[in-house]
């Protein structure tokens, strides 16, 4: 299908993103959305899920016109393909309405459900049983919350008259009238109620949980038929919904993670790092989470992910918060401006601590400050705290697998700062490769709907397709900043 596209929506914490790829995995024409995120008292952090949904069409609709105008023929758009914010669900009930707010990943507000149920003695259980560990990041301890917490919540599930799904099977049920109630492996792998082994709903932990009257989405593989959409009317014939999978997810396909030891970082509002480890799921014996890597209809690839809870979130914080820059392009220049970091941290708990520490209790600080601290200094720490954090994950990964990392491929928006990158390749003394692509999950999300549909054949040839990329090597500055790591694994163990 030489004549064919694939429209990829991309829809993330901040934005929508939707771009238009051609057949040979080539961006063709992007627009994007911003979208506004409540944070309110309480570690509550929420989104309206109409918004949402509303979001993604100006999204869609700001594509498909630019596209036009530019030449191309949304006839020949074959299919679409979606990947989201992963961890975001909604609850909905029987005729689409929501029952609350979408419940975003950063949210924190389930902690003391999280030390109930550690203390109920399931955390071993659950973690044998969805790769996961228990905590406020995922999904699962957030339904239990509102479940306890929000009467009219607890009456609609006990009633068998609430849906849940985390954004992707939101969207799907908007795109699909209410027709489609589903979800990939990756999605469903972020919840707590997966069993990563068999590949379903778990009913022994959701009868743990006192949700085994909740709704699920039907399972399916990433690359799959899901349902047809018009975007409400922006095309005049359906399309296929051809793949859905979480943003992460996509983006390791979209790096070219198709074997056992591939490893990339996305590097957003937070960092995922994932290493594929191949068919089998392996238990993590320090602080990683098990998941699916990526699935087709005859293939399910396992990964082991490292979380950073807080990536660019620490820097738009020090930008917006404390006004202490206005331009995010003019990070690199600032960080070179200082000669070093003038032994000043900052420890972006935020909302706790991820992986391999698991604090949720941990709260952020700034360290190491005196009179000689400069602005920059701090701007600078904010921006350091993102590769020390990858560091932390990879020598926990690499623990794991018993295997040393080769090379760690990069993507995301934090990848435009080339101090960052050199910084984190100092750090890991290994090959650092940024894809010079800032929309690598979308691109991931339509070779997986291209599979499906035919407009690409195989992985063989999604290998030979071509995207400019960068290598970084370590430099003289390694010793320099594996000091600056000393001091960062000290201040983080005070």
């Amino acid at each position: 299908m030489s004549d064919s596209y694939i429209i990829a929506i991309d829809q993330g914490t901040s934005s929508t993103k939707t771009i238009i790829f051609d057949s040979l995995g080539k961006a063709r024409f992007k627009a994007s959305e911003p979208l506004k995120t409540h944070y309110l008292e309480g570690n509550r952090v929420e989104q309206e899920p109409e918004v949402i949904y509303k979001n993604v069409l100006t999204s869609v609709k700001k594509c498909l016109d630019g596209f036009s105008l530019s030449g191309g023929n949304i006839n020949l758009i074959k299919a679409c393909g979606i990947s989201n914010q992963r961890e975001t669900f909604v609850l909905w009930d029987r005729t689409g309405m929501p029952l609350y707010n979408a419940v975003v990943w950063q949210c924190n507000r389930s902690i003391e459900v999280c030390d109930r149920l550690r203390k109920e003695g399931l955390e071993s259980k659950i973690n044998q049983k969805t790769g996961l560990i228990i905590d406020p990041y995922f999904s699962g301890t957030k339904v239990i919350w509102l479940y306890e917490n929000v009467p009219e919540i607890k009456e609609a599930i006990d009633g068998g008259d609430a849906y849940f799904g985390n954004i992707d099977s939101w969207l799907l049920y908007k795109m699909t009238h209410g027709q489609s109630h589903m979800t990939d492996y990756t999605n469903a792998s972020r919840t707590l109620f997966f069993n990563l082994k068999e590949l379903n709903w778990d009913q022994e932990l959701l009868g743990d949980f006192g949700l085994s009257k909740l709704n699920l989405p039907e399972l399916r593989p990433s690359s799959n038929h899901f349902g047809e959409t018009d975007f409400d009317g922006l095309l005049e014939q359906p399309i296929t919904i051809s793949s859905m999978i979480g943003d992460s997810h996509a983006a390791a396909f979209g790096e070219g993670c198709f074997e056992t030891g591939d490893a990339k970082a996305t590097l957003g509002t937070g960092c995922s790092i994932l290493m594929n480890i191949g068919s089998e799921p392996i238990r993590s014996q320090n602080g990683m989470v098990t998941t699916i890597c990526w699935s087709t209809a005859d293939r399910v690839d396992y990964a082991l992910e490292g979380i950073i809870v807080s990536a660019g979130a620490t820097i738009e914080w020090v930008k917006n918060q404390l006004g202490l820059f206005e331009n995010t392009g003019d990070l690199e220049q600032i960080c070179l401006s200082v000669e070093n970091n003038g032994g000043v941290y900052i420890i972006p708990a935020f909302s706790g601590l991820g992986a391999p520490h698991w604090d949720m209790n941990r709260k952020a600080a700034i360290a190491g400050l005196s009179f000689d601290s400069s602005k920059n200094h701090v701007i600078r720490a904010a921006v350091e705290s993102v590769p020390y954090q990858i560091k932390d994950v990879i020598e926990a990964m690499e623990a794991d697998s018993h295997t040393p990392l080769s090379e760690l491929k990069l993507d995301g928006g934090i990848t435009s700062n080339k101090f960052v990158i050199q910084f984190l390749a100092d750090l890991l003394e290994r090959n650092v490769t940024h894809i010079e692509i800032a929309d690598v999950s979308a691109l991931g999300t339509a070779y997986l709907a291209g599979l499906h549909t035919g407009v690409y054949h195989s992985i063989e040839e999604l290998k030979t397709f071509t995207q400019d990329s960068t290598s970084i090597q370590a430099g003289e500055n390694s010793a320099k900043v594996k000091d600056y790591y000393e001091g960062w694994k000290k201040q983080l163990n005070q």
